[in-house]
């Protein structure tokens, strides 16, 4: 079995989600494993302002001060509009769409989602500059999974 043919079954594996996988070829087994990956699922709006934290339950009372209360980053969330893998470039050797820092305007492309072989670009709701960018190049989004953060 070579390379090539591994790295194809390793990329399927993660464009389909599996976590596991067994090949034999007469007299040659494959076992391929990848840990799964946990995601917290945001709100059901594509793009979700995020307000200024509000006390936690009981924070006072353990002594906790509101500053010191996990505090909520500012800003616009720009959430996956559907389940795919997300691509911040247009190819893989060409400049990613955004990076942290970079001022986008409503409309602007940021990234790219493949979902069903088809390529969906994903544009800016907000003007702003890019804070965050939530997501590796590569890695499997889930439908209302932050993407970027714009403030």
């Amino acid at each position: 079995m070579d390379v090539k043919k591994i790295e194809s079954l390793a990329k399927l594996m993660q464009e389909t989600g599996l976590t596991g996988l067994e090949l034999v070829e007469g007299d040659v087994e494959l076992r391929l494993e990848r840990q799964q990956e946990v995601v917290a699922v945001a709100p059901a709006a594509p793009v979700m302002p995020v307000a200024a934290p509000a006390p936690a339950a009981g924070a006072e009372a353990l002594g906790v001060s509101h500053e010191q209360a996990a505090p909520q980053k500012e800003g616009t969330l720009v959430l996956s509009p559907t389940v795919g893998v997300f691509y911040a470039s247009p190819s893989p050797d060409a400049r990613p769409f955004v990076e942290v820092g970079d001022q986008v305007k409503k409309g602007d492309t940021l990234c790219i989602i493949e979902a069903m072989k088809l390529m969906n670009e994903i544009p800016s709701e907000v003007d702003g500059t890019v804070a965050e960018i939530c997501v590796g190049n590569g890695q499997v989004v889930e439908y209302n999974q932050p993407l970027f953060r714009i403030v």
